[in-house]
C-alpha cells in the first residue's frame, strides 16, 4: 500500500512538472510571437493630409514670389529679393509708359536697320521696311516678344532711346522697384535687372490697363507684314487654357535670365501675382505656375508666408 501511494505520489509530480513546464514554454513561445511582430516594418498608421505639401508646392525656378493681391500677403517666396536678368519682361514696362505717354496708337511706324541690328541671330519676320502701327508693335511685343516692335516702340518714343529708358528707369523708381534697372527696351540686354518682389509692382500697375491686358493675353494675331498676312502667336500657352483666368502675363528668355515667367491671374476668386523667374526647364515655369494654382485650390495654404523649396 505504501509503494502504490509512493508510486502515485510521484506520478502527481511528474504530472505537476510536465504542466508547469508546458506553460512555461507556452509563455515563452507567445512572448517570442509578440516580439517578432513588433520587430517586423509595420508601417505607422500616417494622417491623412493633402497632396501638396502644406509648407508650398515643390516649386524649379531659382526664384519665385507669389502674393495674394487681395490684402498682399505674400504666399510664397524665394530669392525674391535677388536683383537679377529679366529678359524680355522688360517689355511691360516699355508699353506701360508708352501707353501713359498717350503717343498715337495709329501712327505708322517702319521698321529700320536699327531696329535690325540689335540682334541679327534671331530671326523675325519683321522685315526692314515693313509698316506697322504702333498699336500693332504693341500688341506683338507683349503677345509674341517681338524684339524689332520693342526696340521700335523704344526708338519712336518721345527723345528717342535715350527718352524711352529715362521714362522707364523713372517709371521703375516711382513704382518703388528699388532693385530695377533699365538698359535696353527689348530685354536682349544682361543689364536690364529686377528682383521678383519689384516686378511684383510692375504686374500690378500694368494690369491696371485695359490695352496690356487685352495684348498680352491675346492668344494669337494676323498682321499685314507687307502684302502678306502674318500670324502669331502668344508665347504663353496657359493664356490657351480655358481653366486659367489670366489678367495680364508675360515671358521671357535670354541666356543670362533663362525663362522667366509674369502674371496676374484669378485663382479661387482671389487676384494672385505670380512671378517665376531663371527658369533653365522649357516648361518648367508654366509648370511651376500650375503646381502653384493646384495649391491654391486645395486651400492648404493658410500660412501668410511659406518658403519654397527650404
Amino acid at each position: 500500500m505504501r509503494a502504490s501511494v509512493g508510486a502515485l505520489a510521484v506520478r502527481a509530480l511528474a504530472s505537476i512538472t510536465l504542466f508547469l513546464a508546458l506553460h512555461a514554454a507556452h509563455a515563452a513561445t507567445e512572448q517570442a510571437a509578440k516580439k517578432s511582430v513588433s520587430a517586423k516594418a509595420v508601417p505607422a498608421v500616417k494622417p491623412k493630409t493633402s497632396a501638396v505639401h502644406p509648407r508650398g508646392p515643390e516649386i524649379k525656378s531659382n526664384a519665385v514670389i507669389v502674393v495674394d493681391e487681395t490684402d498682399s500677403s505674400v504666399l510664397l517666396s524665394k530669392n525674391a529679393d535677388v536683383a537679377m536678368p529679366i529678359a524680355s519682361i522688360t517689355k511691360l514696362m516699355i508699353a506701360l509708359v508708352v501707353l501713359e505717354a498717350e503717343l498715337p496708337m495709329d501712327e505708322v511706324i517702319k521698321i529700320t536697320n536699327d531696329d535690325r541690328n540689335i540682334d541679327k541671330s534671331q530671326p523675325s519676320r519683321l522685315t526692314v521696311g515693313a509698316k506697322l502701327t504702333r498699336g500693332e508693335l504693341l500688341h506683338l511685343a507683349l503677345m509674341s516678344s517681338e524684339n524689332r516692335a520693342a526696340n521700335a516702340l523704344g526708338r519712336t518714343y518721345e527723345g528717342g532711346m535715350k527718352g524711352a529708358l529715362a521714362a522707364m528707369n523713372a517709371k521703375a523708381k516711382a513704382l518703388g522697384m528699388k532693385r530695377t534697372h533699365f538698359t535696353d527696351t527689348t530685354g536682349l540686354s544682361e543689364g536690364n535687372i529686377a528682383s521678383p518682389e519689384d516686378l511684383v509692382k510692375l504686374v500690378i500697375a500694368t494690369s491696371q490697363n485695359e490695352a496690356i491686358r487685352e495684348y498680352s493675353t491675346d492668344p494669337d494675331e494676323v498682321v499685314m507684314v507687307g502684302q502678306y498676312p502674318v500670324e502669331y502667336r502668344n508665347t504663353n500657352n496657359l493664356v490657351r487654357k480655358p481653366e486659367w483666368d489670366i489678367l495680364v502675363q508675360k515671358t521671357g528668355y535670354t541666356m543670362a535670365a533663362g525663362r522667366c515667367l509674369v502674371m496676374k491671374a484669378v485663382i479661387n476668386e482671389r487676384p494672385m501675382v505670380m512671378v517665376f523667374m531663371n527658369s533653365f526647364g522649357k516648361y518648367t515655369r508654366t509648370a511651376d505656375a500650375i503646381r502653384v494654382r493646384r495649391w491654391m485650390e486645395t486651400g492648404v495654404h493658410g500660412a501668410t508666408l511659406a518658403r519654397a523649396g527650404k
